[in-house]
């Protein structure tokens, strides 16, 4: 029976930024329709890891990084494939919300438009979007209100929605509910669980009990290296590093 080829994957994956090396080989997979969370102190590298899965540190000045992302088993970093398909592919939702400064109906729309879906699908497929975010019925009835207007929430679950509109394959996310109260928390993270069904996510969490409530597997990481990677329930009942433990116990952070 062959292997089945994990979601994404990295290989020996290292980057530096000028001299300073931030990931130091990272190899881990991530199954399909999974929510994986990445764990550790500030300055661990996770935020880097993760913007590593969709190019976005193409832009930074003086990058360099080896080893390799393998998406459905093929290279995202050794491609002639256009860094802005690969992006239709891995999509990425921020740690503060930024709704463009449009309607909420554009702001759904916009991927749509840009990735030449025919006039005639949008309005469906916005509709789509945002019944899958939890936020159609909360707008339906004001969809050309400024996006600016909704609240920390909302605007949280619109750009899920504007990520999703274009059918990614993987959803990142960056620390998506550390902006928001606990009852947008929860709704977040309600809308996350129901994601997995048809996404692979993967999300960078500075909370433990959010990492515990809503991801299959969670990685710990520290000092740029991968320290321990597993079932969630075994990186927080029974971590076999002595450091992966202490972090979780509060010891630092």
């Amino acid at each position: 029976m062959n292997k089945e080829v994990p979601k994404l994957s990295t290989i020996d994956l290292r980057l530096k930024f000028g001299s300073m090396e931030v990931l130091k080989g990272i190899s881990m997979d991530f199954r399909e329709k999974e929510i994986t969370a990445l764990i550790g102190p500030s300055g661990c590298g996770k935020t880097t890891l993760l913007r590593s899965f969709n190019r976005m540190h193409d832009l930074t000045p003086e990058t360099t990084i080896s080893g390799d992302i393998l998406l459905n088993g093929k290279s995202i970093l050794y491609t002639k494939k256009a860094v802005t398909s690969i992006r239709r592919q891995i999509g990425m939702v921020f740690q503060k919300p930024n709704p463009f400064p449009k309607s909420i109906f554009e702001n759904v729309a916009y991927g749509l438009k840009i990735n030449n879906v025919p006039d005639k699908e949008i309005a469906a497929i916005v509709e789509r979007s945002l019944r899958e975010s939890y936020l159609w019925d909360e707008v339906k009835d004001e969809l050309n209100k400024p996006a600016t207007r909704l609240l920390g929430g909302q605007q949280q679950r619109l750009c899920i929605a504007r990520a999703v509109a274009i059918r990614p394959d993987i959803i990142l996310m960056d620390e998506p509910c550390s902006a928001l109260d606990p009852i947008s928390t929860l709704k977040v993270e309600t809308l996350i669980t129901e994601l997995k069904k048809s996404y692979t996510v993967i999300i960078v969490t500075h909370n433990m009990q959010q990492a515990q409530r809503i991801a299959d597997q969670t990685a710990f990481m520290y000092m740029g290296e991968l320290i321990e990677f597993d079932l969630t329930s075994t990186i927080f009942n029974g971590a076999r590093q002595k450091l992966t433990a202490d972090y979780i116990g509060g010891s630092f952070g």
